[in-house]
């Protein structure tokens, strides 16, 4: 038996009700989940934190995994978007944190204006993303925050991905005409 044939066995097995299952393919994966997220954040308590989301997302989420692809594919994405997510909030949190008192001596006036600007932009790109119809918010999320492709997308959405690329351009062009205004 290959890999993803073995993998499969324990996944129905976890489905029906054994738990056992579950904690073979836990076992089987963290060191792979904790390298790649690892890779990804260069700290290891972040790696750390990824693995236990993954595995807790791996064991509510099982019976998501439709058995066309190998399994550390799917848990390659889980960990993947878990990483760049907190690679993206940590940003995010850099941005709007400083302590003023340290922040001009170590960080310098012109970053702290940078940064102040920084975060008037997200916010009135967070306020024009709600304006943005549900389908054109939708795909803009998924490409810019989730770095997904459309054929994924496409696979979530069940969209195709010509209509995907349609709406992606309108809520583009909307963003960015109602970024210049201010």
């Amino acid at each position: 038996m290959n890999v993803k044939t073995d993998d499969h066995l324990l996944v129905r097995d976890f489905l029906s009700g054994n738990e056992q299952s579950f904690n073979i393919l836990a076992r089987k994966y963290q060191e792979r989940i904790y390298w790649h997220a690892r890779r990804m954040l260069g700290d290891h308590d972040d790696a750390h934190d990824i693995v236990q989301q993954v595995l807790l997302v791996m064991h509510s989420k099982l019976n998501t995994f439709n058995f066309s692809s190998a399994l550390y594919t799917w848990i390659y994405k889980i960990t993947a978007t878990r990483s760049l997510n907190l690679i993206k909030k940590k940003k995010l949190k850099k941005i709007f944190t400083f302590s003023p008192d340290e922040a001009v001596d170590s960080y310098g006036y012109e970053n702290i204006i940078e940064d102040i600007e920084a975060k008037e932009r997200f916010l009135r790109m967070e306020k024009h993303l709600n304006s943005l119809p549900i389908k054109q918010r939708q795909v803009f999320v998924m490409r810019n925050y989730d770095d997904l492709p459309y054929e994924e997308i496409s696979n979530i959405t069940g969209k195709s991905i010509g209509a995907l690329k349609a709406n992606y351009f309108h809520a583009i062009r909307k963003m960015k005409e109602l970024m210049e205004k201010k």
